[in-house]
């Protein structure tokens, strides 16, 4: 379709966006992917709507746009489809704040999730905007924050698939500065990070769990109804997402795709 039928409708004050008139499943020529990044980059979760017709092998061509597809160290990938995850909920690490495998010493840039089965009612995502998080605390926390670091662990997950402990652990700044835009938000989450570097677990919690409370503050967030064939793309250097888990056992079933990232800094 030609770029003039591409629409971006603002859908949160803190971030989120729906954008129409687009088809993913044909070739996505530069002006577009151009008007779609500067949709992505404003916004920093998109949702393109009407994408039901894309295929795995549509979902990866539109993906290798953005940069270099990236493969989980220990979840396998749909068969035939490298790079494609099946995300089957209720799964209990998504009902919380995360970022996507924040654990890897480069934390994929963005993920593209693409609705395939929907329950009949519940299963929206929430998304959270960091950086208005950082942002939002007073002038001492941030300067405290911004000379820490913290270390990030994979899941359990990790152990029941052969991986030693070393091998799914990084340590990144718990402020990070975003490579495009420059905004700086928090970088810490509840999935894998277990303490601030130099500190114990014990001595870290009260002020993780501060800031995890600032990043899920309502007036910072998005909340996602689905529709299939919804194709969100979020950063994951700026946002985290949670599943609300409220779809009693019905299937929910979405294709997702990391793109790599850089050593956060």
């Amino acid at each position: 379709m030609p770029i003039t039928d591409l629409k971006v409708e603002r859908r949160a004050g803190a971030l989120g966006a729906i954008l129409t008139g687009v088809d993913l499943a044909a070739p996505v020529d530069d002006d577009t992917y151009a008007a779609i990044k500067r949709a992505f980059l404003d916004h920093m979760v998109i949702c393109v709507r009407d994408q039901a017709a894309m295929t795995p092998e549509d979902q990866l061509a539109f993906a290798a746009q953005w940069g270099e597809i990236s493969i989980h160290p220990y979840v396998p990938s749909i068969d035939g489809y490298p790079g494609i995850m099946r995300i089957y909920d209720p799964n209990p690490v998504t009902v919380t704040w995360h970022a996507d495998t924040t654990h890897s010493p480069r934390p994929p840039a963005l993920t593209l999730l693409l609705a395939r089965v929907l329950p009949p009612v519940g299963g929206d995502t929430m998304f959270a905007n960091t950086a208005l998080a950082y942002e939002g605390l007073s002038p001492g926390l941030r300067a405290t924050v911004d000379s820490l670091k913290a270390v990030h662990q994979g899941t359990e997950l990790a152990s029941s698939a052969g991986l030693d402990r070393a091998a799914v652990t990084s340590v990144h700044p718990v402020v990070r500065t975003h490579p495009e835009t420059g905004r700086r938000g928090l970088f810490v989450n509840g999935n894998y990070t277990s303490h601030f570097e130099g500190w114990t677990p014990e001595e870290s919690r009260p002020l993780l769990e501060y800031l995890y409370g600032q990043i899920a503050r309502p007036e910072y967030t998005y909340r996602h109804h689905w529709e299939v064939g919804d194709l969100i793309i979020w950063d994951n250097r700026c946002t985290q997402h949670a599943v609300v888990g409220d779809t009693n056992g019905a299937e929910r079933t979405l294709h997702r795709v990391t793109i790599a990232g850089d050593l956060p800094y």
